[in-house]
């Protein structure tokens, strides 16, 4: 069991790392998303248009967005997998009331 328990934490640290590297050490590449399309289409349509907010991080690339969606969306899988394989998991191994009752006369 502890060995499953480092493997998960191990493979949990090399998925930070594959999405974190890229992020801090390729520069140099341009970032560019419908975010960035949009501002620019309504400064056209007004030039005097000041956004609300500014980005805290900014990515390094456009490669970095398609990263950022990628895992975006290997981590919503994993939590509907993980939703659907504990409740067919709950109900396949759920004791029968039938044992579970002579157990506790």
């Amino acid at each position: 069991m502890k060995n499953k328990k480092n493997l998960v934490i191990i493979l949990i640290i090399l998925c930070v790392f594959i999405g974190a590297f890229p992020l801090a050490y390729i520069k140099n590449s341009e970032f560019g998303g419908s975010d960035g399309a949009a501002e620019d289409v309504i400064t056209e349509i007004n030039p005097e248009y000041k956004p609300w907010a500014e980005s805290i991080i900014a990515p390094p690339g456009g490669e970095t967005e398609s990263l950022l969606f990628a895992l975006q969306a290997s981590f919503g899988t994993g939590i509907v997998c993980f939703g659907f394989g504990y409740y067919f998991a709950r109900k396949k191994f759920k004791p029968e009331e039938k044992e579970s009752e002579e157990l506790f006369r």
